[in-house]
Parts: C-alpha cells; structure tokens; sequence
C-alpha cells in the first residue's frame, strides 16, 4: 500500500466513509447503553458497520464501479494486512489449543499455588500479565482469572473492586507487550516493523508502569487473611508451551513458525496427557480459526476502505492537518497517542482503532522521520490504556459479567493504577526518550522503507 505517495492531494471528504463506519457504532451503543441493554457495544457487529462504510465510499468517491473495487480489494489484499490476518488465524488456534489440554489452568494454579498470602494482590496482577502475554489476549485472560480471583476475595476480605482492577491492569499490560497479541500484529504489521523490535521498545515504558504498579500495591493492598484448605493443581508440563512461544518470539524467531510450532507443541502434549485426540486437536485449532473471524473480517474490510480513503486523499489530509498543528517529531508522536486514543473511545476496540489509525502514523513517521518501532509501540500502548479504562469496554464489561454487577465502571476506573501509569510512562517517554536506547543502537533506515513501501 503506497502511502507515501506524495501527487495525493488532500480531501476532508474522502474521510466520511470512516466517520459513517464509527459514527454508527458509537451512536448504536450509546443508543443500546441508554436502554440498558446487556454490552451495548457490541450488539451491532462490526463487520457489518465498517462494510456500511465501505457501501457509502462506493457511492460517495468518483471513478467506476470497476475502478472503486480494483482499488477496494486492492486494500484488502496488501501484503500486511494478509500477514495481519494469517497471524490472527495462528494466534487464535494456538490459544485454543494450549487451553483445551489444559495449558491456561496450570498457569494460574501455579502462579496461585507459589504467592505467599501477604502478596496475593502482586501475585495476581504477575500472574494475570504472564497469562495475557503468553496467550496474547486480555479477554482470555480475564475470564479464567477473575472467577478465581472473586473467590480469593471472598476469603481473604480483600476489596473486589480492588482486585478487579488488578487483574484488568494485569491483562492489559500482556495484551500490549504479548508477541502473539492481535494489537501488536496490528502495530507491527502496519508499521512494517518486526515484532522482536517493537517489544524491545515497548517493554522499556511498559515495565516501569508495571514496576511502580507492584510498588504501590505492596504498600496499599491491606493485610488479606490466611487462605485455609486452598489447593491448586497445575501441570509444569502444559506450561511449556507458553513459554516456547515466549521466549523463541522474543529472540526473533519468525512468528509464523513460532505460533505453528507451538500449535503441535500444544497438541501433542495434549494428546499424550490424554486430554486431546487427534481429531480433538484439529477441532480445537479450527475453533481459533472461528473464535478469530471478527477481528479477521474488520482487519480485511477495514484495509479496503483504509486504502480507498488513502487514495482519495483522506489520509493525506489528517497527515497536512496533524503537520501544520505539529512541529516536529515529538509532537508527531503526541498526535499518533491522540489520535489511536481517541479512535479507541469511539469504537471500543484497540485493535481496530490500530488499524484504522495505521496507515496515518506510516505516513507521519516518514514525514517527520520518527523511528516506525517507536510508532507501533504508541500506537499499540495508548490504544491499550484507553481500552482497559472503557465503561463501555470489553474488559470492564466482562469483569461486570462475571461479578454478576457486583462492582461498575464507577468502582474500578479510579483503582486502575497500572493504565494511569502506562499513561505517564507513555508521554515521558515521548519528551524525555528513555526507551530510544535500542533505536539509538539500530537507526532505522527510512529510504529503504520507502523503497519496500
């Protein structure tokens, strides 16, 4: 996707296919919401929202049916977004898999089984981040450890508006840095980075938040009271898997063969601990393929209509707009923060506010001449910390859920430390550029990335 070509010419209305795909989002939620309906939000797919913006860019730009969708399934057919896609089909069988032989129960009953009970809140944020960085979801995360957490709160005293806001700290801060999480796919992939790099960035913002998390939580998580008879089994064995895709990730190993090896790692433990067969472990893969089609289908449709904005000039007038209130690289960052941010407060999901916002930062980072890795390490960060701080947001949702409305947004927004903190990490990394060592080490080498664009 050429977004760097620079005979484009601005044009405010080429962005209202966008504005038609989030407005009826946000307005059918907010609409849903005031009724009381059950996750208002997410009631109107989205796949059917941003294709209705896709139906309004056919009728509103010039040029031919034709014309229009060469240039649409030109979109959806760019190499990153097809990269995007077939990591979200990895991603989803592994995290089916690894969790049909057991792999996600003993990762939590082990983390549980080894925190001494005047550490229990630290344990549990720990614990929660190492789950959603090894499965690379959040979502995932929060539904196997807030059961058990609710049940630690109602034998310890502790706050459980406290301790939820822990666990959702905990799982967004794996959801951002998780090598296999969609946000960073998203991120990465959109900036043409590799995922190696961005996490080297981005742990260097994203740890000292977490770092200054666990501090304040051992000075003002109270004193939990002894838990009798509490037994956790778990299996080292089945953790294994997660730590393959962890660890080979992270040293740069390619993550289509990362995510398919620990795919067969997953099932074959599963089957010979008898927890799988065969046919079971092809199931269970195909499952993730499923459990992955919305996002899949957003991501596909969502890059038809990005490059049919693109070459209306739609995206060529963000980048002027942003450039005339901006002067330089730092500011260039701030309005990338801004803009993922906001994006996220629209539609409540921090993967396709990436998306959408993607293609824009590309455009910034070589105007201004900001490293990429340090774009999709902001993107994925500031998209993060607006979604685990939604009223409206999936994680918050499910926490509600689960607690059966025992605790509201009003409870835990105040008490989510860890998003606070990534927050102001986030925006002093930009002025004061602590994390820049490893850019500093490796300049990233802009005219080849052009010439790759």
């Amino acid at each position: 996707m050429d977004i760097n070509n620079e005979n484009i010419k601005e044009n405010p209305k080429a962005l209202l296919p966008l504005l038609v795909f989030l407005g009826l989002f946000l307005v059918t939620g907010l609409i849903l919401l005031n009724r009381g309906v059950e996750n208002p939000f997410y009631q109107f797919p989205m796949p059917i929202a941003v294709s209705i913006g896709v139906v309004f860019a056919f009728i509103l730009f010039d040029g031919s049916i034709e014309e229009k969708m060469n240039t649409f399934l030109a979109g959806m057919g760019e190499k990153n977004i097809l990269t995007m896609c077939t990591i979200y089909l990895l991603a989803g069988a592994f995290s089916s898999v690894s969790k049909a032989m057991g792999g996600v129960d003993s990762v939590v009953n082990l983390g549980m089984s080894l925190i001494p009970i005047q550490y229990l809140a630290i344990g549990l944020f720990l614990i929660t981040a190492f789950i959603s960085i090894s499965t690379g979801t959040s979502m995932g995360t929060l539904a196997a450890v807030v059961p058990i957490a609710i049940g630690l709160t109602e034998k310890t005293g502790m706050s459980l508006a406290f301790v939820m806001a822990i666990v959702i700290g905990g799982a967004m801060f794996g959801d951002n840095l998780s090598i296999i999480s969609d946000t960073t796919i998203a991120a990465t992939t959109t900036q043409n980075v590799e995922m190696k790099d961005k996490f080297r960035i981005n742990i260097y913002i994203a740890v000292p938040a977490a770092v200054l998390t666990i501090i304040l939580l051992f000075f003002f998580s109270g004193n939990p009271e002894v838990i009798e008879g509490a037994r956790y089994n778990y299996s080292l064995l089945k953790v294994i898997p997660y730590l393959f895709v962890l660890i080979f990730a992270i040293a740069g190993m390619n993550v289509f063969a990362v995510l398919t090896s620990g795919i067969f790692l997953s099932g074959i433990i599963g089957f010979f601990s008898g927890e799988l067969t065969l046919l079971s472990i092809t199931k269970e893969a195909y499952a993730g393929f499923t459990s992955m089609q919305n996002v899949f289908l957003v991501s596909l449709i969502t890059g038809g209509l990005a490059y049919m904005i693109l070459k209306e000039g739609g995206i060529q007038y963000l980048v002027n707009t942003i450039e005339k209130r901006v002067g330089g690289k730092k500011s260039g960052e701030v309005g990338i923060s801004a803009l993922v941010a906001l994006t996220d407060a629209a539609i409540a999901n921090n993967t396709v506010s990436i998306i959408i916002n993607g293609p824009i930062a590309k455009k910034i980072s070589n105007r201004f001449k900001i490293d990429p890795r340090k774009i999709a390490s902001l993107l994925d960060i500031f998209a993060c910390i607006m979604q685990g701080a939604l009223p409206y947001g999936a994680q918050i949702l499910m926490v509600m859920g689960l607690t059966q409305g025992a605790v509201g947004p009003i409870d835990i927004i105040p008490l989510l430390w860890y998003q606070m903190l990534l927050a102001i990490f986030g925006i002093i990394s930009i002025y004061i550029p602590f994390a820049d060592g490893y850019i500093n080490k490796n300049p990233w080498d802009f005219e080849q990335d052009q010439v790759a664009a």
